[in-house]
């Protein structure tokens, strides 16, 4: 079965390296505004997930949001997280490590959105 959401190897291992540091991690797609549209890392619970969010599904044991709206321009792709050298959100827990996750995309094939 097809992901609506997955990570690279790395992310995932920054991901276990943060969870090691700050307790279990949520994620929220951002929809732009202060932080761009980047992949938010939260600690768990700091971050209030509201009806209109939709939760994709979840990448290292960690629930990834997205708003609702965002979400109806984005539901034909599969999101893919990956971390890379820079600056993060400003409020994302990745920034002071000196790296930030990246969100990229591929379309769904027309049998893997029938699947969903």
């Amino acid at each position: 079965m097809v992901k609506r959401v997955t990570a690279t190897e790395e992310a995932i291992q920054f991901i276990e390296f943060l969870k090691v540091k700050h307790g279990p991690l949520m994620f929220h797609q951002s929809g732009g505004c202060c932080d761009g549209s980047s992949p938010m890392c939260y600690s768990e619970n700091e971050f209030i997930v509201g009806d209109s969010d939709t939760l994709l599904g979840h990448i290292a044991d960690c629930p990834f949001y997205i708003s609702s709206a965002q979400y109806e321009y984005w539901k034909h792709t599969q999101l893919i997280i990956d971390v890379v050298q820079g600056r993060g959100g400003m409020f994302s827990l990745e920034g002071p490590e000196g790296k930030r996750f990246l969100t990229r995309s591929r379309v769904f094939t027309k049998e893997e959105q029938n699947n969903l």
